[in-house]
C-alpha cells in the first residue's frame, strides 16, 4: 500500500543562524521550543502525519533529528568549506530527493516551521495525488510544504545552489491547498519571531514530548 509522498525536512540551510549568533544564540533549529526544540517540534508533526520522511541536516543537528526519526531517515551533509562555497538550498533538496528516489512524490518542508500541523501535511499529500505541484496556503497566502509529483524527480535531483525550487514553481502550474493552519507561514528569521511562536505555542498547542 502506498504510504504517500515523502516529507523532505530541510534543516541544513545557510540561513540557519539568527543575526545574533555571534552573541551565542547559535543554531535556530536547536533553540528550545516547548518541551523540545524548533526542529523537534517540526519533526513531531511530520512523525504524527504518518507519512514517510527524510531529514536533510548537518552534523550538529544529527542527534536532535535522530530523537524523532530513525538514523536511516537522517541525511547529514558535509560542512561547507572552500571546496564547495556555492552549496545552498538546492543541494539540500536534491540530497533528500535522491535519498528517497522511489517516493510517489515529495513534500518539501523547512525545519523552522514548529507550529505546522500533521493534518496539514496529510491534506497537502492527498492533493498531490491529483496535481503535479501543490503548496499549502492559509487565508490566501502561500506557505509550506510545497509538493512535487514523482514525474519531476530528475529536475529536483538536479537542483543546486541557493535558488532552491523557485524556478520549478515558476515553470509548472502549482495548485494551492487552503488549510486552516497559520503555521504553514510561521517560520523563523529573527529572535523576535522565535518569541512570538513560543507564545503562540504555549497558548494554542499542547506541549511536545520528546520520545524515549
Amino acid at each position: 500500500m502506498d504510504a504517500g509522498p515523502v516529507v523532505v525536512v530541510l534543516a541544513a540551510g545557510r540561513g540557519a543562524r539568527f543575526d545574533a549568533a555571534r552573541r551565542g544564540l547559535g543554531h535556530k533549529l536547536a533553540q528550545p521550543f516547548g518541551d523540545t526544540t524548533v526542529l523537534g517540534s517540526t519533526l513531531a508533526a511530520v512523525v504524527a502525519s504518518g507519512l514517510p520522511r527524510v531529514v536533510v541536516t548537518i552534523e550538529t543537528l544529527r542527534a536532535s533529528a535522530s530523537r524523532w526519526v530513525g538514523d536511516d531517515d537522517v541525511i547529514v551533509l558535509p560542512p561547507i568549506d572552500g571546496s564547495d562555497p556555492t552549496r545552498g538550498m538546492g543541494d539540500s533538496i536534491a540530497a533528500g530527493i535522491m535519498a528517497r528516489p522511489h517516493g510517489s512524490g515529495w513534500l518539501l518542508l523547512p525545519g523552522d516551521l514548529p507550529l505546522i500541523q500533521a493534518a496539514t501535511l496529510q491534506t497537502v499529500a492527498a492533493a498531490l495525488a491529483e496535481q503535479l505541484v501543490v503548496y499549502a496556503q492559509h487565508q490566501g497566502r502561500r506557505g509550506h510544504p510545497v509538493g512535487f509529483d514523482k514525474a519531476l524527480y530528475s529536475e529536483l535531483a538536479g537542483l543546486r545552489g541557493d535558488e532552491g525550487a523557485r524556478r520549478m514553481l515558476a515553470r509548472y502550474p502549482a495548485h494551492a491547498v487552503e488549510v486552516p493552519d497559520a503555521g504553514v507561514r510561521m517560520d523563523l528569521d529573527t529572535e523576535a519571531d522565535l518569541e512570538v511562536l513560543r507564545a503562540l505555542h504555549a497558548a494554542r498547542m499542547p506541549s511536545a514530548t520528546v520520545p524515549g
